[in-house]
């Protein structure tokens, strides 16, 4: 079951059962509140049990004065100058409460304390090859995207999304053993606002615990440095140490935390926003 993806003026809406929430994804100040109440209107009629909304300062007061949380805040998200907000509101009670706050508060930390002003760049094995992934590959993407994840937020264990995708705003890397592909990830650009989302990331079970994430990230944040990205994030399970580990080292900064967000594994799940100025 994929969500569905609507426009509203200059803005984007997720929305759909299989994260139960309605998503702002892009939210334009000059659509609210017409956004705001479309959003609650959407969560009505579907009994979605959260509002999740990523934004610019130039929205804030339409998401405050209705009842919405800030759950994580990027400073200079926006073309290096607007601070970026990540708002919840959470419809059903339950759906606030954090099923597993020790173990989030745990990955944190040992997150941070890996922490890493400027990290060292990564060495790829000498049988690996890296490269930008083109739209001949995507039915080996998406074998691969299906063999990892059981369910995703996304589609792309579908072909036709990641082709999709990839004439919109999306640069997916891998890594390659000969002609299997072992390990990918995804730069979402969004170039008006000047940011990215560091993103997608999967590793064949066999190739785990060898750095490819780490080599893929930093081959992603030297490709869109060149294009003119100002500020890099990613939205981590805040159950999984290896992720947020593996920002942390790469010099991310924590940025708060996303209850009960995301639909990915089989249940929904905390996510950890992690932010870096490029």
């Amino acid at each position: 079951m994929t969500d569905n993806i609507e426009l509203l003026g200059n803005s984007v809406i997720q929305h759909g059962k299989n994260n139960d929430r309605v998503y702002l994804m892009k939210v334009n100040a000059n659509d609210c509140p017409e956004l705001i109440d479309y959003a609650t209107k959407l969560s009505a009629e579907n009994g979605y049990s959260k509002i999740f909304a990523k934004s610019p300062e130039s929205s804030r007061q339409f998401f405050l004065k209705n009842d919405f949380c800030e759950e994580a805040k990027i400073p200079n998200f926006f073309n290096g100058k607007e601070d970026g907000y990540f708002y919840s509101q959470f419809i059903q009670p339950e759906r606030r409460v954090e099923k597993e706050p020790e173990l989030v508060q745990k990955v944190i930390k040992a997150a941070n304390d890996k922490f890493v002003e400027v990290a060292p760049s990564p060495v790829l094995g000498s049988e690996l090859n890296w490269c930008v992934m083109k739209k001949e590959d995507v039915q080996t993407m998406a074998k691969l995207y299906k063999q990892v994840f059981e369910t995703y937020p996304f589609p792309v264990d579908k072909p036709d999304y990641l082709t999709k995708t990839m004439d919109e705003n999306v640069i997916y890397h891998g890594i390659w053993k000969e002609d299997e592909l072992v390990a990918l990830s995804s730069a979402e650009i969004d170039a008006g606002g000047e940011n990215v989302e560091m993103t997608d990331f999967a590793t064949r079970p066999d190739f785990r615990s060898q750095g490819l994430a780490t080599y893929l990230l930093d081959k992603m944040e030297e490709d869109v440095r060149s294009r003119g990205i100002r500020t890099a994030y990613t939205i981590a399970r805040a159950y999984s140490y290896g992720m947020n580990i593996t920002f942390a080292k790469h010099g991310y900064c924590f940025a708060g935390t996303l209850t009960n967000n995301t639909q990915i594994f089989g249940q929904l799940e905390s996510m950890n926003v992690w932010y870096k100025p490029l």
